[in-house]
């Protein structure tokens, strides 16, 4: 299994902290599998498959025996943590049918150590991210008729874990709830899997702050974007780019993180995205475009903050060759369009091919889906 860069803050596991073992699963399937649906016709998140994995934990007697159970809904008392103080975070992975029948995962080990690092920051249970991978790849395998028979859709995998603590106290949870839910899903944005978005750039939203927890993948992070996205729409844009600081750094565009592909100040050829510095999420597809890129060494590629002015200017002399977001949901998504203080700015993503957007969407792809070999692909079954 590979390991993310940066590692996980403290040791694992903690002195005297159970952990949960895929070898004790227990296993409750559905009398009856649900009809699949038309791997053409789905939309992003609407259906769900017939099971799901359930673990329980306490602080008085730690992680129970994982359990994978017909799909249902939850019990939680409504004075949860999780409803009341955003004592919550989630992930999120997908599973590919390939060109062989054999299904893949796509660096799975990555989404697992980053829900550790969130479970740590939001003061829920540690957990082995090996086990919980184990469980959901047993999960997967149960559910294999979900993966669909397209290479255009996939299985995402969604787990959740929830402070489920009964009191209106502000503390750190006594009992907690991880939970992995599946669902068959087509192209992201309902414009398709590869058009060009729109970006709104305003700096009177911001997504994320140094110090807070925009490195982290918690629902609170995207439930206060909701209210700029619709201020966005109502501009006739798609997704907010998020500015940063007073001299407007970029950050990340929607739930994308962000790519600029450019000729740059001095001259060379250039793939830059902002750097992890505690307001970008450490995104999977974002690391496995600079592995790429940095492995194909046909031009520069950096890790550092790019300014809204650098950008304009960098327009005005025709050095912007493209820009694209990446993300599990969308993989790699081109950006058309920016609005930024009442100003269209026409990103030339499409008339240049789009050549880089496109040779990576395509060694992206071909690996989830078997059709190059790679290890950073896992396979179920």
């Amino acid at each position: 299994m590979e390991a993310s860069k940066g590692g996980i803050e403290g040791s694992f596991p903690q002195p005297g902290t159970e952990v949960f073992k895929a070898a004790d699963l227990e296993i409750e399937l559905v009398q009856t599998s649900a009809e699949k649906p038309d791997p053409n016709q789905l939309v992003f998140g609407t259906l769900f498959s017939d099971h799901m994995l359930m673990v329980h934990w306490t602080a008085a007697r730690g992680w129970e025996k994982p359990q994978i159970k017909p799909l249902q809904n939850l019990s939680l008392h409504p004075a949860v943590s999780a409803l009341h103080y955003s004592v919550e975070l989630f992930e999120g992975l997908k599973a590919f049918r390939g060109v062989d029948d054999k299904i893949r995962l796509f660096r799975p080990m990555l989404n697992m150590e980053r829900m550790l690092r969130s479970a740590i920051r939001s003061s829920l249970p540690r957990f082995d991210p090996e086990e919980l991978l184990a469980c959901i790849k047993k999960l997967v395998e149960i559910d294999k008729e979900w993966v669909p028979y397209s290479k255009s859709a996939s299985l995402y995998i969604r787990p959740v874990f929830i402070g489920t603590e009964p009191s209106l106290g502000l503390k750190k949870a006594t009992k907690a709830l991880l939970y992995v839910i599946l669902s068959p899903v087509g192209p992201y944005f309902s414009t398709g899997s590869f058009s060009p978005v729109s970006l709104w750039a305003d700096p009177k939203y911001v997504r994320a702050w140094k110090g807070g927890t925009g490195d982290c993948k918690m629902g609170g992070n995207y439930g206060a974007s909701l209210y700029a996205q619709a201020e966005a729409a109502t501009l006739g844009c798609q997704q907010v780019l998020w500015l940063y600081g007073d001299e407007h750094k970029v950050t990340e565009a929607g739930t994308m993180n962000l790519f600029l592909y450019w000729i740059n100040e001095h001259g060379e050829e250039e793939l830059v995205t902002p750097p992890l510095d505690g307001i970008i999420l450490p995104g999977v597809v974002r690391q496995s475009i600079l592995d790429l890129a940095r492995k194909w060494n046909q031009f520069k590629v950096e890790e550092r903050s790019v300014t809204m002015s650098e950008l304009l200017n960098a327009l005005k002399k025709n050095q912007v060759k493209e820009i694209f977001g990446s993300g599990t949901a969308c993989i790699v998504c081109p950006v058309g369009r920016i609005l930024y203080k009442g100003e269209n700015l026409h990103i030339p993503t499409m008339e240049n091919g789009p050549k880089l957007a496109t040779q990576l969407l395509e060694n992206l792809t071909d690996m989830q889906y078997g059709r190059i070999a790679s290890d950073w692909t896992c396979l179920v079954i």
